[in-house]
């Protein structure tokens, strides 16, 4: 059976067609999930894409975090359910405290779009099993509220329980604490990453096909629990 991955579009999104399409790409069945609808149609994952969700008004992800179908989606993390934050996805998961810390404005206070390098510190996590230990990979960044804080206690945690799922490496783009692009909850389920995987997955467009691997861990790990 086809597996069902959920893509949710809230007012301001900008990559939900982008990673519809990457999950198209991996193999599944994209399902186009409503900010105002609670209901997940039984999907199997979902994927909390990037852009400006609300206009990034308040805060970036502050508003979407109230939002009809994120109030599932937090209960269905909690019940396992495979979910990945790019980007603004990102900030969402960290303003609705599926994931700890906050994303913050880029130290040097400017807008950062580049092919970006990543080292892949936990490929145990149900986004990142089709890689290998410390892989090394270039996707796409953009961003300008990308820089990852928490208090020291939680980076030790972070770093301590392997939550740390990848690093920048051959340049910081935003002065993340630890060099850290992307983090897991204790489960290993949910996943938030500041780069864009979905915009490295075709020859054509991308700088590599490396974000692929996003989309297709995902799936590997749908059959593994099957």
């Amino acid at each position: 059976m086809t597996a069902r991955i959920g893509v949710v579009t809230f007012p301001g999104s900008l990559d939900d067609r982008d990673a519809a399409r990457a999950v198209h790409l991996a193999g599944a069945a994209a399902i186009p999930l409503w900010h105002a609808d609670a209901e997940l149609y039984g999907v199997d994952a979902v994927i909390l894409p990037g852009g400006f969700s609300y206009g990034d008004y308040l805060r970036a992800g502050a508003i979407a975090r109230f939002s009809a179908v994120m109030e599932s989606i937090v209960r269905a993390a909690g019940d396992g359910l495979p979910v990945l934050g790019i980007c603004n996805g990102f900030q969402v998961l960290c303003e609705a405290h599926l994931l700890p810390g906050a994303l913050t404005r880029n130290q040097h206070l400017h807008f950062r779009n580049r092919d970006q390098g990543l080292r892949i510190e936990n490929n145990a996590t149900a986004w990142t099993v089709g890689f290998s230990p410390r892989q090394e990979v270039v996707i796409p960044v953009k961003n300008g509220e990308g820089c990852y804080m928490a208090d020291a206690r939680t980076l030790d945690e972070l770093e301590a329980e392997g939550r740390v799922v990848a690093r920048y490496i051959r340049g910081n783009p935003n002065g993340s604490l630890h060099d850290i692009a992307a983090i897991s909850n204790a489960a290993g389920n949910v996943v938030g990453i500041m780069p864009h995987p979905e915009h490295a997955v075709e020859v054509l467009t991308g700088p590599s096909i490396d974000g692929l691997g996003i989309f297709t861990s995902v799936l590997a790990h749908l059959g593994a629990r099957v």
